[in-house]
């Protein structure tokens, strides 16, 4: 056998061994097909804030009340470097995860109960209805009034409107799950805890998590608000006060502020979701 015919017979081993595939072609292959995804995905946000960018420039915007994008990232990195930018979203995410963890907490645990005892449910049903119809922000001035404009009013509106998306998916959540796993964990003998705890809980948590993630967006646009009535700190107060002093840049990047922590809160419930629901199977590629 001559060399050459060696030579191919040892690249046809290597290639059976990789499985037709090289380690370094893979590794670049992965490497490019992520940031190809992510711009396929994100191209018309892309296009929205190219758009952002070259209205306001080519006269097609007025500029005094859509600055360009980069204008207001500017107003944004100057809000850092003087320290105020980190003093209100700090304030804002004090208020938001003081209250949504409350909410947590307490409301869930009140909606697993209610799904779970029939007589619970039917006794509240007319009292929840009637709350959860009242529009939290209607309530805004009542909260003001009762408990003053410091940090209680806010952090309690905050924990008012996070509770009915709570609750209410909650109370689907156990109220739905499938009766034939209940009636066989029963058949096997399971005691009414180990039923609750092994079979009813796993089972709600995908909606359950579906009202945590209507609970966070919920709970930013009230605080948004009741920042924007009583507050001296807070991206709220940023918005109204830029608006006032006309700081356009800087109202525009509040808005922004509060679009990035929402986007955050809503990728971190995500993940959490997935690391409690490890046991659902992956959704099936188109």
């Amino acid at each position: 056998m001559s060399s050459l015919e060696l030579a191919q017979d040892h690249q046809q081993t290597q290639a059976r061994a990789w499985g037709g595939r090289r380690p370094g072609w893979d590794a670049l292959a992965a490497a490019v097909k992520w940031p190809a995804i992510l711009v396929h995905r994100s191209a018309l946000l892309i296009a929205l804030l190219a758009m952002w960018e070259i209205a306001p420039r080519l006269g097609l915007a007025d500029p005094a009340f859509l600055p360009p994008l980069s204008d207001v990232l500017a107003a944004g990195w100057e809000l850092a470097l003087n320290g105020q930018l980190y003093e209100h979203v700090g304030a804002s995410l004090l208020r938001i995860l003081s209250g949504f963890t409350i909410a947590v907490l307490f409301i869930v645990p009140l909606g697993l109960a209610i799904g779970w005892y029939g007589r619970l449910g039917d006794t509240l049903n007319q009292l929840i209805e009637v709350l959860r119809n009242t529009a939290p922000l209607a309530l805004l001035p009542v909260f003001i009034l009762l408990l003053g404009i410091g940090e209680v009013s806010k952090v309690t509106m905050v924990i008012y409107s996070c509770a009915w998306p709570l609750l209410l998916n909650t109370i689907a959540a156990v109220r739905q799950v499938d009766p034939l796993l209940i009636k066989s964990a029963r058949t096997m003998g399971v005691s009414p805890l180990t039923l609750f705890v092994k079979v009813i809980l796993p089972a709600s948590l995908p909606m359950i998590f579906v009202g945590v993630r209507l609970a966070s967006a919920a709970a930013m646009l009230v605080l948004v608000a009741s920042e924007m009535v009583g507050a001296k700190a807070g991206l709220g107060y940023l918005i109204i006060y830029a608006q006032y002093s006309f700081l356009i840049p800087q109202m525009y990047f509040g808005i922004l502020a509060i679009t990035a922590l929402g986007l955050a809160s809503n990728y971190a419930l995500v993940n959490l979701e997935r690391r409690f629901t490890r046991w659902r199977a992956p959704p099936a590629s188109a």
